[in-house]
């Protein structure tokens, strides 16, 4: 007999979105939640580097691993500019907004 088939797990949240999360929960305000976002951005962007680096060094670190880590820098790159993009939106329809 086979095993019986098991629900799906949650799906773990992005870094960037737990950060967002996390800064919404204070009283920080939206200037707070942005330099959190670019924050994270900036950290997957770094570690994609270093793991680049250390590939490309032989230093040990294997190639799925440093392709990982580059797809997970770009993924936020492009969530946080879709983000940008939203908020540019937003500001550019009030602004058309008659009084």
């Amino acid at each position: 007999m086979s095993a019986p088939i098991l629900p799906i797990s949650g799906v773990p949240l992005p870094e960037a979105i737990r950060h967002v999360g996390q800064a919404r929960s204070g009283n920080g305000g939206f200037q707070e939640v942005l330099s959190t976002a670019i924050q994270s951005v900036q950290g997957a962007t770094q570690s994609a580097s270093t793991a680049v680096e250390s590939f490309l060094a032989g230093e040990g670190g294997e190639l799925h691993t440093t392709i990982l880590a580059a797809q997970r820098a770009q993924l936020a790159f492009e969530m946080f500019l879709q983000a940008r993009n939203k908020v540019v939106s937003a500001y550019q329809e009030i602004m058309r907004m008659q009084m």
